[in-house]
């Protein structure tokens, strides 16, 4: 027999309030969300509500490694300060009682509906369903009464009940549908949509789009939403095949531009590509904001890795990523960062016209509290660009581009502790092919204490973690040529 609901919730907020106080901060975020104990994965739910951005995600509060799901939750007025709010699902029912999966969150009617994936092991079997819970505050959550709203009866045989999960809510036309991640029989991936008038009681709609065999072995995390013009569907393939510079992740993120046919349920698509081209950047979800720009925010961190603050026993593992609003052009996504966070910027220091050569240029203690750095480089006599970040007497993180290849680098090698992860291909170094723009080379760089987020010239992005073991406060600018750099500035964020 289960226990009462409210004891499993209460259990679990005793513990983070014992637990928080003994967490190691030695890598902890600034400005980033992070678990206040224990382990984070996938962005769930994010939406906003009654004013505030809220943000919840996958969590086990009782080890600081992957177990069973409960969904933590966030609350932000500028989506650079976050504040803990109590957990909002646990484990508490038959139909959930493996975990609170993945899933949405959706306003109807003044209150918020958390869409989610409960897992339950039936004769020997797991399935995946998906259940609804409902807010009239945004804080406490009651599941509905008649869970779960789309099983083993709604998905029939378009899908496997054992790799069912994820559910995406957007509303279209008067209706609700809901995209959720399965796959097929040999193996490919494929997303689902069911249709309702409720959020309540859900039918089977169609298959919405399905992969190839080089397309990995199951597709998680969809999210589907139209923008400029364009429907795009994200999501996060298992095992996808390299495709020249992109997918070298074991799991990675896919963007599918192209257009849906509402009449048959079904997605043609004009261009596939990946979303992020770091190390870390997994299952990302989006939301509007109340002047209808897109967001985005993504788990950073990936699967089939150590995770050194689970392995000194910090106590802590995961963060999000700073949210990214989201345009498409040319039938890709592009991402710049969150338009609210300039305004939390406190500039530190400006330089101009600054010539470089072979020998480094160094700026000692440019970036002891530094969280922003722009940066715009004159590349157009250039062969190559570098730049070591966080430079101490024997490491640096390594920025480089090579001007003729057109090809951007962040290298991580031999810097902190050592990452290992299950992939063929190193897990330290990723490149992403970004042309100048004017000759020019444009980087919008957001450090913390365990992580850099590298905007390249408005294109392409490269989000990776680290974690030091020598502290580097110095940066070095090397390149060939007739170099300069133009523009060159740092800022802290603002605290709360």
């Amino acid at each position: 027999m289960l226990v009462e609901k409210t004891e499993i919730l209460d259990k679990a907020e005793r513990y983070i309030e014992l637990m928080q106080g003994k967490v190691n901060p030695q890598y902890r975020q600034q400005y980033h969300l992070m678990p206040p104990v224990g382990w984070m994965n996938d962005p769930n739910g994010f939406v906003y509500f009654k004013g505030y951005y809220h943000l919840f995600y996958q969590f086990h509060p009782y080890d600081s490694k992957w177990g069973p799901m409960h969904w933590g939750h966030a609350r932000s007025l500028d989506l650079v300060h976050w504040e803990q709010l109590p957990t909002a699902l646990a484990p508490d029912e038959d139909y959930d009682q493996e975990g609170c999966f993945s899933g949405s969150a959706i306003e109807k009617d003044g209150k918020l509906f958390l869409i989610y994936t409960g897992c339950q092991e039936v004769a020997g079997v797991m399935h995946q369903h998906q259940c609804v819970a409902m807010s009239e505050d945004g804080l406490h959550f009651t599941k509905f009464s008649a869970n779960p709203v789309v099983a083993e009866n709604e998905l029939g045989s378009a899908g496997l009940i054992s790799e069912f999960r994820d559910p995406k809510v957007l509303y279209h036309n008067d209706h609700y549908y809901m995209v959720v991640a399965t796959k097929t029989p040999d193996s490919r991936g494929r997303i689902l949509m069911f249709v309702s008038d409720d959020l309540l009681t859900w039918q089977f709609n169609s298959i919405l789009l399905e992969g190839n065999q080089k397309q990995g072995i199951m597709w998680e995390c969809p999210d589907l939403f139209h923008l400029d013009g364009k429907d795009v569907l994200i999501l996060s393939p298992i095992q996808i095949q390299k495709n020249g510079l992109e997918y070298f992740n074991t799991s990675s993120t896919m963007a599918c531009i192209g257009a849906v046919d509402w009449q048959t349920g079904k997605m043609q698509v004009d261009n596939f590509h990946e979303i992020d081209f770091g190390m870390d950047f997994y299952a990302p979800q989006t939301t509007t904001d109340p002047t209808g720009r897109r967001i985005m925010v993504a788990w950073m961190q990936m699967w089939d890795r150590t995770f050194p603050t689970h392995d000194l026993g910090h106590g802590w593992a995961g963060s999000m990523t700073l949210p990214r609003e989201l345009r498409v052009k040319n039938n890709r996504l592009l991402q710049k960062p969150i338009s609210l966070v300039y305004g939390q910027l406190e500039y530190q220091q400006g330089l101009e016209n600054i010539a470089l050569s072979e020998t480094p240029t160094v700026f000692r203690k440019a970036l002891k509290a530094a969280d922003y750095i722009h940066l715009v480089a004159d590349l157009s006599e250039a062969n190559y660009f570098s730049l070591d970040l966080l430079r101490s007497k024997n490491q640096a993180l390594n920025l480089n581009y090579d001007v003729k290849e057109e090809l951007f680098h962040v290298d991580r090698h031999n810097f902190g502790r050592e990452i290992l992860g299950s992939e063929i291909e190193p897990v330290n170094d990723r490149k992403v092919k970004v042309p100048l723009i004017d000759g020019q080379l444009v980087l919008e760089i957001f450090r913390d204490t365990s992580s850099l987020e590298v905007f390249i010239n408005g294109l392409e992005v490269i989000t990776a973690t680290f974690y030091e073991t020598e502290k580097g406060e110095d940066i070095a600018f090397t390149a060939d040529g007739n170099s300069r750099i133009l523009a060159f500035e740092t800022a802290t964020i603002k605290n709360n």
